[in-house]
């Protein structure tokens, strides 16, 4: 693993807490509690991490697992980064402000990820599956993170 993956989410979309991310992520979403849910009906998806709005951080997937969270994707010439990335999804809408509690969960958790494998590059869903993806998108602060990781020689892809 070599890639770190940023994304976001909030279920149903524009909605936070609750345990639908969770449901998602271990095949058990209620496909009926939400109208928004018809339209992913039967997605199987998973990512290593998610940063909750409040900074929680839950793990799904151990980081020596493949997780399916970038989907048709490629970083340098690289197809398929469920191959070689970590997936860490933020709890929040593509576009709008992400919770001040979450950045510094997420850097501890990429510091922490970058100690035990050789991450290289960050990016974000919407790096390796241009067109198709826009999260985290225009509401993530880049640059904030980059000032709070302390993980040395990391590119930073924005």
């Amino acid at each position: 693993m070599d890639l770190v993956v940023l994304h976001s989410i909030s279920l149903p979309p524009g909605q936070f807490g609750g345990d639908d991310i969770e449901r998602l992520f271990t095949n058990r979403l209620d496909w009926s509690a939400h109208p928004y849910y018809v339209t992913i009906r039967g997605l199987v998806v998973s990512a290593h991490f998610v940063v909750r709005r409040d900074g929680e951080l839950v793990q799904f997937v151990s980081c020596d697992d493949r997780a399916w969270h970038a989907g048709r994707s490629s970083w340098r010439g690289r197809e398929g980064c469920n191959d070689f990335s970590i997936g860490i999804e933020l709890e929040g809408l593509e576009g709008d402000a992400f919770d001040d509690r979450q950045y510094p969960v997420l850097a501890a958790l990429v510091d922490s990820v970058a100690a035990h494998y050789p991450i290289v590059d960050i990016a974000g869903h919407e790096h390796v599956a241009p067109g198709r993806k826009r999260d985290p998108g225009d509401g993530f602060d880049w640059a904030r993170l980059r000032r709070t990781v302390r993980a040395p020689a990391l590119r930073f892809t924005a």
